[in-house]
């Protein structure tokens, strides 16, 4: 039994609040009741069976958590899905060639569906020839067909047996992303309390952690800049707030110094996490420093030419539908530039989203953080546009967080900019815009 560590927890402490879901606390013993039926229920009712692709439509709700542990108990493999557009639903469901498709909905309601698919890819077979549960996550890229990892489950929930402290989490993180997955076995299986939420605005979680005394905040750098526009950390008491956590996307420097003034008593800590490999342990220098500890036991870290390079024991056995990213001895090429200092790296950002300004490399997170010290600016987004002459320029979006007179802004911009930075770096075009878009993961989308 892959979950008897998971299910023995929730055997010792059946009465504790395990889940917040739509105003109502359910307990472990609930959950646990949950996760028998369904699981009788697949079975019985559906014949799903061991080595069966299961996709799982849902959130965090009581019946959606104890389907996926149903599931991974009956050594299926496991397509999460959230409710976005139905044209992506479709082309993940034949992606993963799924059997089968649940459906948890807002009332809790089990809806199962048999699909006309029979899952015929071979690396399948590995997971069925151990009897061990499988899991297909989909890179979250805004531009293009996702990629589609398979992992060996088991792999992936070995680091939960590892006991550490309880949190009432704010489960931010979506249910079809690994960094949301993650955040939910940290939690169950240590005792800890979820706090699911069905609207991810400021105020709706900070209301949230002021009503549950939530102490654990994992979210996208995007939602920490709303939370500071929306100044909605003013509105409520986040007293209980103990840690921060942020990853998915660069940080800002001047976002996190900003963060460290306004939390003083809040841990601000980094996370680094791939579809590929996993959630590796981290530690940040300090509470407004990005620069940070990567590993953790199982994993091991390279720099080559620059670049990350990550070995992980809970690496995916494949990608579904796109060619290996390791190299031939087992290392996966995370695409993240680095700077090192001793044990530290610093993240600069993904080798394709640098621009080439003449020869010169430019990373927009760092033009960013640079612009969005300036008062009025509510978000950036910089990218590169083609030029004849030095093969990319330097352009920046601007969201402005209150009437001002941008041609003002520009100047200030303009101006900030030179001062900061090296002259490459400083935009050569200025653009203002209503608001810079996000994906449905919370983090800012880029050109």
């Amino acid at each position: 039994m892959h979950l008897e560590f998971l299910l023995e927890e929730f055997r010792k402490i059946p009465d504790k609040d395990a889940i917040v879901w739509n105003n109502r606390v359910y307990s472990y013993d609930s959950i646990r009741g949950h996760f028998e039926n369904l699981k009788k229920l697949f079975v019985l009712d559906y014949g799903i069976k061991q080595g069966n692709v299961a996709a799982l439509k849902g959130d965090f709700s009581p019946a959606c958590i104890a389907a996926l542990l149903a599931l991974t108990e009956m050594n299926c493999i496991i397509v999460p899905l959230n409710f976005k557009s139905q044209e992506d639903l479709k082309s993940k469901i034949e992606i993963s060639e799924a059997e089968f498709v649940i459906e948890i909905n807002a009332e809790e309601k089990t809806v199962v569906q048999r699909t006309n698919t029979k899952a015929a890819n071979n690396k399948f077979e590995i997971l069925k020839s151990k009897n061990h549960p499988g899991l297909i996550l989909f890179s979250s890229g805004t531009t293009g067909i996702p990629k589609a990892a398979l992992h060996d489950f088991t792999l992936l929930l070995e680091k939960f047996k590892t006991k550490r402290k309880a949190f009432r989490t704010i489960n931010f993180l979506m249910f079809d992303h690994w960094g949301g997955l993650n955040t939910m076995f940290g939690t169950l299986s240590n005792g800890g309390t979820i706090i699911s939420l069905n609207d991810r605005t400021p105020d709706n979680v900070c209301g949230m952690i002021e009503k549950y005394k939530a102490q654990l905040l994992p979210v996208s750098p995007t939602f920490l800049n709303l939370l500071l526009i929306s100044e909605a950390y003013k509105r409520y008491d986040l007293n209980s707030l103990e840690v921060i956590s942020y990853g998915t996307e660069p940080m800002p420097e001047s976002t996190l110094k900003k963060l460290a003034s306004i939390f003083p008593s809040v841990k601000l800590q980094q996370t680094y996490g791939l579809i590929e490999i996993g959630v590796m342990s981290t530690k940040s220098k300090s509470n407004n420093s990005l620069w940070v500890k990567l590993g953790g036991d199982g994993f091991e870290t390279r720099v080559r030419n620059n670049m990350l390079e990550i070995k992980s024991r809970s690496s995916i056995i494949c990608y579904l539908n796109y060619p290996s990213q390791f190299t031939n001895d087992g290392w996966f090429m995370t695409g993240d530039e680095v700077e090192t200092d001793g044990e530290y790296f610093r993240i600069l950002g993904r080798k394709t989203d640098l621009i080439n300004v003449g020869g010169e490399k430019v990373y927009p997170a760092e033009v960013e953080s640079v612009i969005k010290e300036l008062e009025g600016v509510a978000e950036a987004r910089v990218y590169g546009e083609s030029n004849p002459i030095t093969g990319s320029i330097v352009c920046v979006d601007i969201c402005v967080s209150e009437e001002v007179d941008k041609h003002e802004l520009k100047n200030k911009i303009k101006k900030h900019c030179i001062n900061k930075l090296q002259r490459y770096k400083v935009p050569a075009k200025i653009k203002f815009t209503e608001s810079i878009g996000m994906t449905n993961r919370f983090k800012k989308k880029t050109n």
